[in-house]
């Protein structure tokens, strides 16, 4: 059974809505989004006829840590064991451990209803397979997991909240610490088994995501409040057919990016709202041998119609992007005056990354003063893995085929900085219509690059 609704967006997009019945009875929503390249429909669950589970029914007690997290437990397994259905967070304060969704159900949070993470590591064991920096391992559970699911979603008007008395702590990077990445990072190169790569003890400090889906397909984050992040905020990994819309993300720990695409496809992000201690989104696709082991670019992601108070960069590619990453569109994005951000659009990769970047387009974009410039591409950057490990194999990024146009900003540094290597050049860079106000240091800072068109 099918039926088909047409809608237009008239803005830089058009959206065609179909719905299928899953034999679960979750329907599926179709959205076709126009981009300038070929992208495909995303795919996303909806649950509007699926039955609600208030985790009031299963034992939920306000302010009763173990009972909240079994009753959530138990309302996402009958969800799951029954084909489908929405496990309602009421209004009111819930202080939990681990949420681990499953396919065909979603988490509904409703209005003034504040989901509170606890703060002590040992809620987010046993370790689960996920990341850390581009290394997949066994790590404490992100606080909201969810592996190899399907037809899944987080929704509704009210708050994620996750408590950080620990995790502040564990921002620092002592020498235990960066011994244990160091570790991870040479067992990733031995291509170890991921179950070899346990990093859960008492020095490696590896801190969660808040929200991680690995490895799962149909997606929908939509209408949410998070604050507060121990590490990476919304972090879909090896995932296809990713909509996160209408969501607002507050969060100034370290690492605390606003969402991390990694190796996934098909993904849209719109109307949302990023105040971030780090990039407000930042796609990536694995760290050396992990990318070129899985092989899995990020491509065909859209983001429009976000605003970001807050952040490194509106949008950064790389460092991680061993598995390539292709066909990107940023469009009709905001950023606030005062919002102290590097870049609108920073590429960045080293000698040993490897992959590829090409086809990147960002058009009408408003910002106030930027603290460098609209555009930075860099070839060398290596925080702190240039003195923890050394370069086992050299592998440099080809980089081609970015294109910005009607980008408005006022004082920066340069309007674009591109530092490509002379044994392999970054080719093909169009800049159309960026206005800008004073201009503090040099218009364009530009080595190694060819066939740079500018147009005003």
């Amino acid at each position: 059974m099918k039926s088909t609704i047409a809608c237009v967006l008239v803005v830089f997009s058009i959206f065609l809505y179909s719905f299928d019945q899953t034999d679960s009875g979750v329907m599926i929503q179709e959205v076709n989004v126009r981009a300038p390249f070929k992208m495909p429909a995303i795919r996303v669950p909806d649950f509007s006829k699926c039955l609600r589970l208030p985790i009031t029914d299963f034992g939920a007690v306000p302010g009763n840590k173990e009972k909240t997290t079994q009753a959530i437990a138990k309302a996402i397994d009958q969800a799951n064991k029954q084909g489908g259905g929405v496990v309602v967070i009421p209004k009111g304060e819930w202080l939990t451990g681990q949420v681990h969704l499953k396919s065909n159900v979603a988490l509904h949070l409703a209005k003034e209803a504040i989901l509170l993470f606890s703060e002590n590591p040992t809620d987010y064991l046993p370790a689960v397979h996920t990341t850390w920096e581009g290394l997949e391992c066994y790590n404490y559970s992100p606080l909201i997991y969810g592996y190899q699911c399907k037809n899944v979603a987080i929704t509704g008007e009210g708050e994620l909240k996750a408590r950080l008395d620990v995790w502040q702590q564990w921002y620092a990077r002592p020498k235990p610490h960066m011994e244990s990445i160091k570790r991870l990072y040479n067992l990733a190169w031995e291509r170890a088994p991921v179950e070899k790569r346990q990093m859960v003890n008492d020095t490696a400090h590896l801190r969660p995501q808040f929200i991680q889906f690995n490895r799962s397909e149909n997606i929908l984050l939509e209408g949410i409040t998070i604050t507060n992040s121990p590490f990476w905020t919304i972090h879909p990994y090896l995932c296809k057919n990713v909509v996160i819309r209408k969501v607002k993300v507050y969060a100034h720990g370290h690492n605390n990016d606003g969402v991390d695409p990694e190796m996934s496809q098909n993904v849209l992000i719109e109307d949302c709202q990023f105040d971030q201690g780090d990039d407000a989104i930042a796609i990536k696709s694995g760290r050396n041998p992990e990318g070129w082991r899985l092989k899995t670019p990020s491509k065909n992601i859209v983001i429009r119609k976000c605003l970001v108070k807050n952040g490194h960069q509106l949008v950064a590619i790389g460092s991680e992007l061993s598995g390539g990453i292709e066909n990107v569109f940023v469009d009709s994005c905001r950023v606030v005056d005062g919002a102290k951000l590097n870049h609108l659009l920073f590429i960045k990769t080293n000698e040993r990354m490897g992959g590829f970047v090409r086809n990147i387009h960002m058009s009408h974009v408003q910002a106030g003063k930027i603290d460098l410039g609209v555009l930075g591409i860099e070839t060398d950057v290596l925080y702190q893995w240039r003195t923890l490990v050394p370069t086992y194999e050299r592998r440099l990024t080809p980089i081609k085929d970015i294109f910005l146009d009607h980008i408005d900003a006022s004082n920066v540094k340069f309007v674009s900085r591109i530092l490509g290597q002379k044994a392999l050049p970054i080719e093909n860079v169009t800049l159309k219509n960026i206005t800008t106000g004073t201009i503090l240091e040099k218009k364009y800072i530009h080595e190694h690059v060819v066939h740079v068109s500018i147009v005003d």
